[in-house]
Formats: C-alpha cells, sequence, structure tokens
C-alpha cells in the first residue's frame, strides 16, 4: 500500500480543509476543545452543514446519494475533522445502520430510511446490549412474536447510547429459540413512538446521561420493518460491527489527541524544562505514535474492504483492540503531563455562563472527563478479551 498522497488526494485534503475553516462554527469546534457536552440542537446543526455540502454521505456509494469517497479520502477526511476540533459525525444511522441497509434492507426501506438519515429527520440508535448480553450479543433474550402483520418485541437493551434524542431504534431480537443461538435472531427497525417504550436514563461518573436502558412491553413493530430475512439477523449484526469497531479504533481522534499531548508536552512546566525533555516521557511518545501509524494502515485496509463490499472479520478485530489501546494510552500520558491540574473539577465550570472557577490552564479541563470516559472503550462494540477470541479463531481456522 502506498501511504504517500497523490496530488489528487493532497487537493482533496486542501478542499477538506478549507471546507472546515469556512463553514465550521467556532463556538462548535471550542465545546469540543474544551471537552464541553454538545447539545442536540449542536449535533444536529453540524449534521446539516455536513450535509448541505454534501460531506455527510461522502462514504456512501453513489447509488444511495452519496460521492463514494474510497477509502484514503474517507481517511482524510476524519482526520481533518479531527484536527479541526469538529464535532464527532453521530454514527447511528449514518455510519451503522446505513451500510446495513444499502447491503441488506428492501428497496423500499433504502428508499424511504436512507434520504431521511441524510437528511435528519430520524434520529437512530442502537439496541443491542441487554443485561445478560453485552459482548455475548448470542445471548440476546428480546423477543419480537409474529401476530399477523406485526411483530409483540417484549425485552430491555441497555447502554443505549443517545437514546434520549433518538425518534428510531434498529434491534437485535429473539424470534425463534430452535438450533443454535445465533440462528434465531433478526434484526428490527423501531419507531421509538411507538406505544410500550420506556427510555430510563443512566448517569455516568461525570453526571450526564449520554447513555440508556430501553424497555419494550408488547410493543408493535409492522413485519416490513423487518431487515433482510427473519432469523438472519446475526449475519447483519456482524457486518454493522465491523463498522463500529472501525469508528471506536478512531484514528482521526486518536491522531488529534496525540497532537494535543504534544503540544502540552513541549510547555514549560513550573521551575523545570518541558516534559517532552524528559527521555523516558518522549520514549512513550514515540512509541504510542509509532503504534498509530501502524493503526492508520490498518484501518485504510479496513475501510477498503467495506468500500469494495466486503465485511472484514478478524482485521476489525484488531483494529478495534489496537485502537482501545493507544487511545487510552494518549489519555493516560496527557493526564500526566497536566499534572496537578488533572485532578476533578466542577462540571459546571466549563458550561456556558456558568460562575463556577476553573482551575488550571483551559487545555487541561477536559484531560480527566476524556481519560475515565474512554475506559469503556474496551468493552465497547464487543470487549477486547472476545475480539481476542475473534483473531485466534479465524488464524487458527477453528
Amino acid at each position: 500500500m502506498d501511504l504517500q498522497y497523490t496530488q489528487e488526494q493532497l487537493a482533496f485534503k486542501g478542499e477538506i480543509a478549507s471546507f472546515l475553516k469556512a463553514k465550521l462554527p467556532e463556538r462548535l469546534s471550542e465545546r469540543i476543545r474544551q471537552g464541553q457536552d454538545l447539545t442536540k440542537a449542536d449535533m444536529e446543526e453540524w449534521h446539516a452543514i455536513l450535509n448541505a455540502a454534501g460531506y455527510l454521505s461522502g462514504g456512501w456509494p453513489a447509488e444511495f446519494g452519496g460521492a463514494g469517497w474510497d477509502a484514503v479520502q474517507r481517511h482524510i477526511f476524519e482526520d481533518e475533522m479531527s484536527k479541526a476540533n469538529a464535532p464527532r459525525i453521530v454514527p447511528f444511522g449514518l455510519s451503522m445502520l446505513g451500510p446495513v441497509l444499502q447491503a441488506f434492507g428492501s428497496k423500499e426501506q433504502q428508499d424511504h430510511y436512507l434520504p431521511r438519515i441524510l437528511n435528519g429527520d430520524d434520529w437512530w440508535c442502537q439496541g443491542y446490549s441487554e443485561p445478560g448480553a453485552g459482548s455475548d450479543l448470542a445471548a440476546v433474550r428480546t423477543t419480537a412474536v409474529r401476530e399477523g402483520d406485526h411483530y409483540i418485541v417484549n425485552g430491555q437493551k441497555t447502554w443505549t447510547t443517545l437514546g434520549q434524542f433518538a425518534n428510531m431504534i434498529f434491534c437485535l431480537v429473539r424470534t425463534s429459540k430452535e438450533g443454535k443461538l445465533q440462528e434465531g435472531i433478526s434484526f428490527l427497525l423501531i419507531d421509538m413512538e411507538t406505544p410500550g417504550i420506556e427510555v430510563r436514563p443512566i448517569v455516568l461518573i461525570d453526571g450526564t446521561p449520554e447513555v440508556n436502558e430501553v424497555f419494550f412491553d408488547n410493543v408493535k413493530v409492522p413485519v416490513e420493518n423487518l431487515v433482510g430475512e427473519e432469523n438472519k439477523g446475526w449475519t447483519y449484526a456482524k457486518y454493522l460491527l465491523t463498522h463500529e469497531r472501525t469508528n471506536i479504533a478512531g484514528v482521526g481522534f486518536a491522531n488529534a489527541g496525540l497532537e494535543n499531548l504534544k503540544r502540552i508536552a513541549r510547555l514549560e512546566q513550573d521551575g523545570g524544562k518541558p516534559l517532552i525533555e524528559n527521555p523516558h516521557f518522549a520514549a512513550r511518545i514515540a512509541r504510542v505514535e509509532i503504534e498509530l501509524m501502524a493503526m492508520s494502515t490498518t484501518n485504510l485496509r479496513v475501510v477498503s474492504q467495506a468500500a469494495a463490499g466486503q465485511a472484514p472479520g478478524a482485521e476489525s478485530s484488531m483494529l478495534k483492540i489496537k485502537g482501545t489501546v493507544v487511545r487510552q494510552e494518549i489519555n493516560a500520558l496527557t493526564r500526566m503531563a497536566v499534572g496537578p491540574y488533572a485532578m476533578p473539577f466542577a462540571s459546571d465550570a466549563l458550561e456556558d455562563g456558568s460562575n463556577a472557577e476553573l482551575v488550571g490552564p483551559d487545555y487541561a479541563a477536559p484531560v480527566t472527563g476524556e481519560y475515565f470516559n474512554n475506559r469503556k472503550l474496551s468493552i465497547f462494540g464487543g470487549s477486547n478479551e472476545i475480539q481476542r477470541t475473534i483473531i485466534s479463531k479465524a488464524i487458527l481456522q477453528l
């Protein structure tokens, strides 16, 4: 693989950088830089700006309204977004459900849902994990029993990210108890306004309700909301997870985090030299930078396979593990670099109009929150232990 950008790719890189400079609202990039939470309106605003410019669907095939970017273009776009402190694109509709519908959905589902994802008419959330089925998704117990032209859904989902904002949820449900557990799972699209659905927030350590529990009590779902074939949902779920694991790896976030770490380490310490001049600390930065370069190459391979219509297997698991390790190491080193200013702070000090005092330099404010929040990466999208099992099976052909 040639890792040198061509003239065309450099031109594309410049195009994206110019767009971000002109169209990214400064107040949004400043909120990202300072570690502030975005509101639903903030995320919808950025979604609309990208869609109006044709960049939101850049990675989608042209036949579905996208620009058909190749793997390198997608890599460049994500990297430039992170460098500019642009808001993260909410992935559930665009990067997770979208590819599944394009590969396995009916023509009616594609025509109805894909434009609504781009226009922002639908906000999707993911209904995979359950209290007894996290990394082991084959153990899902939420049931969908067919009665005429509807399924009746009962059960519970948990860790539903941004579910409080969503009007739609894609769910793994059990439609059969015969044979292997994986063979009785189906993939349903459910309107969150349907009677019988209750969303309860889970308040995290930083005080934010980023994730939720979702309960289903005799929820009626039209049969036409089944994606693909009944009891074939495991196949679609695995396809989706390869895209989710690529997102979790977060090469762009890691690149931006590494640059921020270097910037902080170059600052003069109180009464001493910059931390970057410490050989031990400099060696740890060098090591994580080398690992990030290798991860970037793997990322290009994985998205290339996805763009070619393939569903990467062990490669996406490798990327997820390495991405988790690299991002958490960058968080840990940054937390070390800010020293005593990494102590917990009043979260409302980051909010607009707050009278709370923020102790220390502004670059230190988001460091601890990011460190703790990114501990979850080890279990998101299937725990790293499960990913290692997947890799082992692929290598040993078990």
